[in-house]
């Protein structure tokens, strides 16, 4: 996730490279001089798999080739305790995560608009009303609050317990939200395995939506991800995503200028190995029963301190991607079908 400090090198980045003359802009930093660094880095990352990929042939522990790393848990420890350390400072509205606060102008009405185009029912004031959405990630609830309002039951989720217990104590200030939002300090694999081990009736448990903002960037496993969020969503439900993509800009903001030039985040803040490009993430998704909807670009001014569109997918962007039936559930009887046989 983006901090408010690493922000606001976004729009400053952005009119450096417009402005530079074979790739030198005059405060000395180098956009060439970015890319060989980031190139070496790739070349010595290379160089590592390889002598890690001969081992595991030796061994005869080695994965296909081009197979992403599985290894069951979406959780990645070191996310884990930079997250805690931020827990307590999720509903502070001019801090660390103000740039999410603004990201719900633009990810709220994605979410909402997307889902009452696939479910038709109007509910004046209440758009979502009926509808089962699972926040994953939530923190201490920025997206799942809003949703909740809009009329959906909302569960959060989030492996850092005391961001639980931030969103929990901030929703508890509103009663409107007492029997629309819910939290649970779990991660997505526990959900799915209890959704699967449960004692209720094929579905009954099972989302309209899951919602996942700005949070795959900081998964240690995203095939785990995928085959979860298809697991844990009916036939038909939608998935929303927000990231950042796998690119020489993201790699320069994220790595090279907030981390390594300007100091503004601690070094290893980012892993631009976790970032993934919105094609890749297409051929993820669809290799676990998903079809990609939409995506979107999405850029924020530091200036203004606002998100906005745009046809640009190089730093951040947003999916929606919906869950395909199977053969077998779409020869299977709806429940209207039984409905109308009865009164036949």
């Amino acid at each position: 996730m983006y901090s408010n400090k690493f922000s606001r090198l976004m729009l400053g980045l952005c009119c450096r490279k417009s402005s530079a003359v074979c790739g030198v802009v005059r405060s000395g930093f180098s956009w060439t001089t970015v890319c060989q660094q980031r190139t070496l880095w790739l070349q010595r990352n290379d160089f590592l798999e390889m002598e890690k990929h001969t081992v595991l042939r030796q061994t005869g522990l080695a994965k296909p080739p081009g197979a992403r790393s599985v290894s069951q848990t979406t959780v990645d420890p070191s996310e884990l305790r930079r997250f805690q350390s931020l827990a307590s400072k999720w509903w502070d509205e001019q801090g660390e995560f103000a740039a999410l606060h603004a990201m719900n102008d633009l990810r709220v009405p994605f979410i909402r608009d997307n889902l009452l185009n696939v479910h038709r029912a109007r509910h004046p004031g209440k758009p979502l009303a009926g509808l089962r959405i699972l926040d994953v990630g939530c923190g201490g609830g920025l997206l799942t609050e809003p949703l909740g309002r809009l009329g959906a039951t909302v569960l959060g989720i989030d492996p850092v317990e005391n961001s639980i217990g931030t969103a929990q104590l901030h929703s508890s200030y509103d009663p409107d939200l007492r029997d629309q939002v819910s939290y649970q300090a779990c991660t997505l694999e526990e959900l799915s395995a209890e959704e699967e081990g449960g004692e209720q009736e094929q579905g009954a448990a099972q989302f309209d939506a899951v919602v996942a903002s700005e949070v795959v960037e900081h998964l240690a496993d995203l095939e785990t991800f995928a085959f979860c969020c298809s697991n844990v969503l009916k036939p038909g439900g939608s998935l929303f995503i927000t990231t950042i993509n796998k690119t020489n800009l993201s790699y320069a903001l994220g790595i090279i200028v907030a981390e390594q030039i300007l100091r503004i985040v601690p070094n290893g803040t980012h892993d631009w190995e976790k970032f993934i490009s919105p094609e890749e993430l297409e051929r993820l998704l669809e290799s676990n029963g998903f079809s990609v909807q939409s995506v979107q670009g999405m850029l924020y001014n530091p200036l203004s301190g606002a998100w906005s569109w745009t046809n640009s997918t190089a730093i951040n962007y947003a999916l929606h991607a919906v869950r395909l039936k199977d053969a077998a559930e779409d020869s299977s009887p709806h429940p209207e079908d039984h409905a109308a046989a009865a009164h036949s």
